[in-house]
């Protein structure tokens, strides 16, 4: 499996010095011999403030709308509902992409009217091996990169790189204290019971062999269920991880780095660190659903985020990682200060990185979440 992280990402971020200082003008020519128009984009709720839709407005003339999702399985279920219509760009997590190509719901990509030098070029290249390219043919642009780690409350229970670790969640000191979202959570038990010789086989194995992975997600679940008491929250969405914290008690998780961002913003004592086991790493892209109407539109918003300037208004934004060549240089110190706490020492070499997961997998994943949601 390919090992990607911001190092490798960031190579040849210099290359591309000045692309950004073309891009506003040949968008905005475009837009207006184009007469403008309009693009709907269904992204994830947060990715898209007011002030990213005005820059991207006001650079090409073209009015952006955005609708919000709250997770992959929500933007797959709409989409299924209106037969691959209803918007000109969605942003799933690049393992899912080939989920969407399964059931047609996605077009392929032209990429002669994708400004591919705008794209951290180890980002392009380890998408293909992630999921963004189906039997050779590619549906989704990477946009961005972020985890899915450990929060945890600096005063009730604070955390050391090193020392971290998922087997925190689930230990004796957070009883009743934790939140997770049911499903990941248990490859996160995972991770940790494998680094503990806990586990019947490699955990990869669950995404590749469906008996491997009923093998696997048994001892999992049997462990779950038997801590099932520390959970004093289930998350789905952001907001729900995020109210966790900010009103229902929690003083641990595994949540999204986005979600300890926030908190953080808000004065929270919430941090925000890698485990021992690699925090779980994901790549998210921009992909045109195969009913699109909007088409010159669309291109022109993947290549208008790529720019440096989008991609710093982005990570700032949001604190997840932008694939855009230059924007690494234009982020904020708050950016930059979240990201080296969060991932100090070796922990960029340590990340890993969503499997594929095709819908049998997810299928036979629901049922497990399901069993320990209700145990």
């Amino acid at each position: 499996m390919n090992r990607i992280h911001r190092r490798g990402l960031l190579k040849g971020a210099a290359a591309t010095t000045g692309l950004s200082l073309l891009a506003t003008p040949y968008l905005s020519r475009r837009a207006m011999a184009q007469g403008a128009g309009t693009v709907n984009i269904f992204a994830w709720a947060g990715y898209l403030n007011d002030e990213i839709l005005n820059a991207f407005r006001e650079a090409t003339g073209i009015t952006p709308n955005y609708t919000p999702y709250g997770t992959n399985d929500e933007l797959l279920n709409q989409l299924r509902a209106n037969n691959g219509g209803g918007f000109d760009l969605i942003w799933p997590t690049v393992d899912r992409v080939p989920n969407y190509v399964e059931f047609g719901l996605v077009q392929e990509l032209d990429e002669s009217k994708i400004e591919v030098a705008k794209v951290l070029p180890s980002a392009w290249e380890n998408s293909t091996n992630l999921g963004a390219v189906v039997e050779g043919k590619r549906y989704q642009v990477p946009t961005d990169w972020g985890t899915e780690a450990v929060a945890f409350d600096r005063d009730q229970m604070p955390l050391e790189y090193g020392s971290a670790s998922y087997g925190d969640i689930w230990g004796e000191a957070a009883e009743g204290l934790a939140t997770v979202r049911a499903h990941s959570a248990l490859v996160g038990l995972g991770l940790w019971l494998e680094a503990e010789g806990r586990l019947p086989r490699p955990l990869l194995d669950a995404f590749t062999d469906p008996d491997a992975q009923v093998e696997i997600f048994d001892a999992i679940l049997a462990e779950a269920v038997a801590r099932k008491g520390n959970i004093i929250q289930f998350w789905n969405n952001e907001n729900e991880a995020q109210g966790a914290f900010r009103v229902n008690g929690a003083a641990i998780g595994q949540t999204w780095d986005s979600t300890a961002a926030a908190l953080s913003r808000e004065g929270l004592p919430v941090g925000f660190v890698a485990p021992k086991e690699g925090a779980l790493a994901w790549m998210e892209g921009l992909a045109i659903p195969s009913g699109a109407e909007n088409l010159d539109e669309a291109y022109a918003f993947i290549n208008w985020f790529l720019t440096p300037e989008a991609g710093a208004m982005y990570t700032n934004a949001t604190s997840i990682n932008s694939t855009a060549v230059g924007s690494a240089e234009l982020l904020s110190d708050e950016a930059k200060a979240f990201f080296a706490a969060a991932y100090p020492g070796d922990a960029l070499d340590k990340l890993w990185w969503w499997p594929i997961q095709e819908n049998w997998y997810i299928t036979k994943r629901n049922e497990y979440q399901d069993r320990f949601l209700s145990a």
